[in-house]
């Protein structure tokens, strides 16, 4: 699934591409169909991103996509390619230079027309996204430090916070060496403090490189040779392989639906 970081970096493309100009809106597949029409020929305002949530603002109307599990936007320039298969919306515009400019939707868990009511209540239900300027990590830590739920399992909550996944969950508790099995109310506010400044770090690099590469240089240095895409993490889908720091077996089980990946030395409860 894609993780916040991957949809702020779309927000941030799409509204380099489109914002402020007249959008072509169509919905080959037909599950969108009647939206796109209320859109089709519409400016775009605005793209935001907030967690896994995209929000195109097209006046008082707003879309709302969230990619889920098999989402994903295709991007291009000059003349968009026929239209195959599921596409559940496109857009198509003159870009910036005049050449044209478009984008598919294809997978999407959703892809709905919404008002800015709507927006706020999707909004509500989130925690803190380590990737907005203002968000309030403490009120992420309110609820952490109550529970007696595991942080693993908080970290993966859209409530706790907005837009960690699977792979930074796995790898930011590596690199502070916390147990993914430790409860919430026994993690402190100055390890919390830690935990929210990497995770920032970690996404902002994401955004920039478009990829989650949570490895410090001198870790990957270690091996001989160039550096490998494989030795982009320290844990994710490593299971069985010995761990990058103490060379422990990397483990993993099945939490909160999702495969979880820890070293037992390096993150000993």
């Amino acid at each position: 699934m894609p993780e916040g970081h991957t949809l702020f970096r779309l927000a941030r493309e799409q509204q380099a591409a489109f914002a402020g100009r007249e959008v072509h809106v169509t919905s080959p597949q037909g599950r969108f169909a009647a939206q796109a029409e209320l859109l089709n020929g519409r400016v775009l305002d605005e793209v935001t991103s907030y967690g896994k949530h995209l929000f195109a603002f097209f006046g008082p109307d707003v879309v709302h996509v969230h990619l889920g599990l098999y989402g994903k936007f295709t991007s291009g320039t000059g003349l968009p390619p026929e239209p195959r298969g599921a596409l559940r919306m496109r857009w198509e515009g003159p870009g910036e230079d005049g050449e044209g400019v478009w984008t598919d939707l294809r997978g999407a868990t959703a892809c709905d027309l919404i008002t800015d009511g709507e927006v706020q209540l999707i909004l509500d239900r989130l925690g803190p996204d380590p990737l907005r300027r203002r968000s309030d990590p403490a009120k992420a830590f309110a609820r952490i430090s109550r529970s007696r739920t595991t942080i693993g399992q908080l970290l993966m909550d859209q409530a706790v916070l907005a837009g960690v996944g699977n792979v930074y969950r796995a790898e930011v508790l590596f690199r502070q060496r916390l147990s993914p099995f430790r409860l919430g109310r026994d993690v402190d506010a100055a390890l919390w403090g830690r935990l929210w400044a990497d995770l920032a770090t970690l996404m902002k690099d994401g955004v920039k490189a478009g990829r989650i590469v949570t490895t410090e240089r001198a870790d990957r240095e270690r091996r001989r040779g160039p550096a490998l895409r494989e030795d982009a993490h320290y844990v994710y889908r490593r299971a069985g392989l010995p761990c990058r720091i103490c060379g422990t077996e990397v483990r993993t089980e099945v939490m909160v639906g999702r495969n979880l990946f820890w070293c037992p030395t390096c993150q000993a409860v």
